[in-house]
């Protein structure tokens, strides 16, 4: 047999070589692939169904969507003019913008725009059909959608494009709203959760608000409605608020949770608290007495005098009058009778100096030194409410302990947690958090803040019909540029607790920075009395039950003579205009009349304390 002169043992040599090699190689894949580690199986996309916010009557503030991203693949599109023809008038972008992002060097992938809705989604799918678009895809991520725009926005908080809570419940509950991944079922689902909240007083006193600071031109307002009894919030208001749909487009200021971060001197209305803390230690009885002269001093060991001064010269006074007229010189009188550490753990009881726990990210502590910082002057200036900070938060559960015989109650936003199937798995129960006054004390403050608001300083907070315990402040800011005290800057503020005899809303208002006329008796004690009836109105609460703890202070007037006022508001139904005529001459009050006839309704009420300045309206038919 004779062997072709093509095949030699060089040739023969080279394909035993590479068949060898081959060989070898599948024996290394066919090795690695029996003894390596095998790939994981693919695994289901876990979906979490972030649970829901709503008010306590079930209206959704916050609920999950599904919106769509527009991606885009820069290299895939053959005609970029075209593309962005088609795209402009469906995402109100500008034709030369689409362009001028195809043709940017960064990267072959972009998003065009992010969370369009499910009908902008349909429009643009069905341009895409139609005009065989390339380089471009809907893609679906799950996000927020906040129904009621503006209302609680502070409370309800923002989502982040991320998936996580930003502000409010969205952050503070971002584990119970949205859990981890837990077990391998696709979908899994966070709780539902319901606020305290009353989406109805919260927007009609939101409205409330901003019309107040338009009035006073004032930088921000705060208000803060709760129930005596169980600490839960049914309004919580901070203007100027963000709407939540346009989060993004906000002001630093309108993202501001001022009610929790915050902290200012709280002026008068803190006298309740030192009064209380006075009476409740027994260094001060109801009998006693102090006497005003305008000016309250004192001298410090180094020989230096220091003054307090006071609205006026009251004379002699007992403690109701103190707090009826807002005497700062009977107040430091008083507190000159104080222990320091004794005065200081009352009002530490009471909450100041350290954070009420709501549910809200940020939450301020305030400012309370000890004591042994104080100054010589700082127990009487304390006991007037400056030389300490505080949160409206703080106010508000402090006077949980006047409201509720003398126990604070912790303040809440939560009334409930459940699953998406409407199981609970939680319910708020009032928490008391520790007796701050006797009972008899908590009584007494009532009725010395009753008085208040029928002959005193509240005055314009009266409701009327429905007993209020009231006391307004009015607080000199900080200068931050040159130090000490601002002459321009106040804080005008009021607290009611209604009804007086039987407490069961605690209504506080705080406005920042007022334009003009800043006395807390005549801008916030009028907004007040607004916001009470509101609230009243809507719970039902008995209008027959206004009982006086004194005097009621209403005036019955004849209708067939000439009527000069003099301190208090009388009854003015049924009287003619003509019978006004020295009223109405009255060039230190402000007389608005509408109507002709006979006066069928007056603002201020009848009971009211006539002060220089102050504006009555009478409506005549």
């Amino acid at each position: 047999m004779e062997i072709s002169p093509y095949i030699s043992k060089k040739r023969l040599l080279i394909l035993l070589v590479i068949a060898l090699a081959i060989i070898a190689m599948l024996l290394f894949y066919y090795g690695r692939a029996m003894l390596g580690t095998q790939p994981d199986e693919a695994q289901p996309k876990i979906i979490i169904e972030r649970g829901s916010i709503l008010d306590r009557n079930g209206k959704i503030l916050a609920v999950q969507t599904t919106f769509y991203n527009i991606a885009v693949t820069r290299s895939a599109i053959t005609d970029k003019p075209f593309f962005a023809q088609v795209l402009s008038p469906l995402t109100d972008i500008p034709e030369e913008e689409i362009l001028a992002r195809l043709n940017s060097p960064a990267g072959d992938f972009f998003y065009l725009k992010k969370k369009i809705s499910e009908s902008e989604r349909t429009a643009i799918a069905e341009a895409i059909k139609q005009t065989k678009l390339r380089g471009i895809r809907l893609e679906p991520v799950l996000s927020r959608t906040y129904p009621e725009n503006q209302l609680a926005s502070h409370v309800v908080g923002f989502l982040g494009d991320d998936g996580k809570g930003l502000t409010g419940i969205e952050y503070s509950f971002q584990d119970t709203l949205s859990p981890p991944v837990t077990g391998t079922a696709p979908v899994q689902s966070g709780y539902n959760v319901m606020l305290s909240i009353d989406g109805n007083i919260q927007y009609e006193l939101e409205k409330l608000a901003r019309q107040t600071m338009e009035d006073t031109q004032a930088e921000a307002v705060m208000m803060i409605v709760a129930e005596a009894k169980t600490g839960e919030i049914l309004a919580y208001i901070s203007e100027p608020s963000a709407n939540l749909t346009t989060f993004t487009q906000s002001t630093a200021s309108e993202r501001v949770d001022r009610p929790a971060l915050y902290a200012f001197e709280p002026g008068s209305v803190f006298k309740i608290f030192s009064i209380a803390s006075f009476l409740d230690m027994g260094i001060v009885k109801e009998t006693d007495r102090f006497y005003c002269d305008g000016t309250y001093t004192l001298t410090t060991p180094r020989g230096e005098t220091v003054h307090i001064n006071c609205l006026d010269k009251h004379g002699w006074m007992t403690p109701q009058d103190v707090m009826r007229f807002s005497c700062n010189d009977g107040t430091a009188q008083m507190a000159e009778k104080a222990e320091n550490a004794l005065f200081e753990a009352k009002l530490r009881a009471c909450g100041f100096g350290s954070k009420t726990g709501i549910e809200l990210p940020g939450e301020t502590a305030g400012i309370f030194k000890a004591n042994r910082g104080w100054s010589l002057r700082s127990k009487p200036t304390i006991a007037m409410g400056q030389e300490i900070s505080v949160s409206a938060l703080q106010m508000v559960e402090a006077a949980t302990a006047v409201a509720n015989k003398g126990v604070r109650i912790k303040l809440t936003l939560l009334s409930k947690l459940y699953t998406k199937d409407g199981i609970p798995v939680f319910q708020h129960r009032p928490e008391p958090v520790t007796r701050v006054f006797k009972e008899e004390t908590a009584e007494t403050m009532l009725r010395f803040m009753h008085t208040t608001a029928q002959t005193g300083s509240g005055a314009r907070a009266s409701v009327g019909d429905v007993p209020i315990a009231v006391k307004t402040g009015t607080a000199q800011m900080a200068n931050l540029e040159k130090g000490g005290y601002s002459d321009t800057d106040f804080l005008s503020s009021c607290m009611g607790i209604f009804p007086a005899n039987d407490p069961q809303i605690i209504l506080y208002l705080a406005i920042v920075k007022p334009v003009g006329e800043n006395y807390g008796g005549r801008i916030a004690a009028p907004v007040i009395s607004k916001a009470a009836n509101i609230v009243i109105d809507y719970l039902g609460i008995g209008r027959t039950q206004a009982t006086s703890v004194q005097h009621s202070g209403i005036i019955p007037v004849p209708v067939n003579q000439p009527i000069d006022i003099k301190d208090i508001m009388p009854d003015l139904s049924g009287v003619s205009k003509k019978m006004l005529t020295k009223l109405i001459e009255r060039q230190d009050l402000i007389i608005k009349i509408s109507g002709d006839g006979y006066v069928t309704r007056q603002n201020p009420p009848p009971g009211t304390a006539i002060e220089k300045g102050m504006t009555i309206e009478l409506h005549f038919e």
